[in-house]
């Protein structure tokens, strides 16, 4: 029996909403929907959905309040709507833990193409977590993929799916430098490109939040080449 995947679908304009969920359902999707910031948290909590579309330009709180809230309760995937083609609306968004960016005016079959993608890609993901057991370790740092969990020195650190998916990739090759390619492919799969300064964003990202829990090295710069994974270890 094939799962049915809930998406949350945000955003004020109703034409722009009736589309989308129209989109949806044709592709076997069950959509709810939003028209603000406020009404969009509720939704969320209300609804669980295994994915939110969400507008940037939201009245009462925005786009990227509404994502950063959710962070705080989950690592659903967010993939944002907007109407400006500004490459710093795009590395925020997708700084603050979004998965994938569609400029407005957009193609509602490249809307569901690249939802598919990020289903699939969660989907095969979870598959090898199976295989593989889950867990895995380097210094001070335990990640444990079926749990999506992961902990430096006994606490925990709260990733988004992408953030989760680039360190799991270093830690599964702790030796290996990886280029922003490299980084790119384990992130987002062979299907969609992002540019650079997105992969250094997540990179900055990942790097504060593991600062912030008190490890002194959980990614270093190979200059001219790429990153690699640090020691992993507290600061002195």
């Amino acid at each position: 029996m094939s799962v049915v995947h809930r998406v949350l679908v945000v955003d004020d304009d109703p034409h722009i909403r009736d589309v989308i969920c129209f989109a949806l359902e044709k592709a076997g999707m069950m959509p709810s929907v939003a028209r603000d910031g406020r009404e969009a948290l509720i939704r969320f909590r209300e609804t669980s959905p295994d994915m939110v579309v969400l507008d940037v330009g939201l009245p009462e709180a925005d786009g990227l309040e509404v994502c950063r809230q959710i962070r705080k309760l989950s690592d659903v995937p967010i993939l944002f709507l907007s109407a400006r083609d500004e490459e710093i609306d795009r590395v925020l968004g997708l700084e603050i833990g979004g998965d994938d960016y569609v400029t407005k005016p957009f193609s509602p079959r490249e809307l569901v193409a690249r939802i598919n993608v990020i289903f699939r890609r969660i989907t095969a993901r979870n598959s090898r977590e199976r295989l593989d057991g889950g867990v895995l370790s380097r210094g001070r740092l335990r990640m444990d993929s079926v749990g999506h969990i992961v902990e430096f020195d006994g606490a925990p650190v709260p990733l988004t799916a992408v953030e989760f998916a680039i360190l799991k990739a270093f830690v599964t090759r702790p030796d290996m430098v990886f280029t922003r390619d490299r980084i790119m492919d384990a992130a987002y799969g062979t299907q969609i490109h992002v540019s650079d300064r997105t992969i250094d964003s997540h990179v900055r990202n990942i790097r504060a939040k593991f600062g912030s829990a008190g490890c002194s090295s959980i990614i270093e710069t190979v200059h001219s080449v790429g990153f690699r994974l640090g020691t992993c270890e507290t600061a002195l």
